[in-house]
């Protein structure tokens, strides 16, 4: 099973990580790092979620088809789908089509006492 873990981390962390990956070493699941809690739960939004459960392990799939799997219309689907590909959480196919190249997603998020 291929997964992607969701999480928050400082630009430094991430650029730590980067290095680290330069160097070869392993750095296991794929990541996707947001610079904030907020950002994080804003871009994945309840539709958004729905969107990315329906694309999981399915490969390429036409826009009106993501449409179709959640139950929404055509238009509202398309901006979504369109923010979770500047967010980099699925990908355009040549075919025209997106794809999460997922079936799983961990989310690692810590909750922390406010300062």
């Amino acid at each position: 099973m291929r997964t992607v873990t969701l999480g928050v981390s400082s630009l430094d962390d991430t650029k730590a990580r980067l290095a680290a990956a330069f160097r070869g070493k392993p750095h296991g699941d794929p990541r996707i790092s947001f610079v904030s809690h907020e950002l994080l739960w804003r871009v994945l939004a309840p539709n958004r979620w729905a969107i990315l459960q329906a694309m999981a392990g399915a490969g390429p799939i036409a826009l009106r088809e993501v449409a179709r799997r959640v139950g929404r219309d055509v238009k509202g689907v398309h901006s979504d789908v369109h923010a979770l590909l500047k967010a980099g959480l699925i990908d355009r196919v040549a075919s025209g089509g997106f794809e999460f190249p997922f079936d799983a997603v961990h989310v690692d998020y810590t909750l922390k006492a406010a300062a």
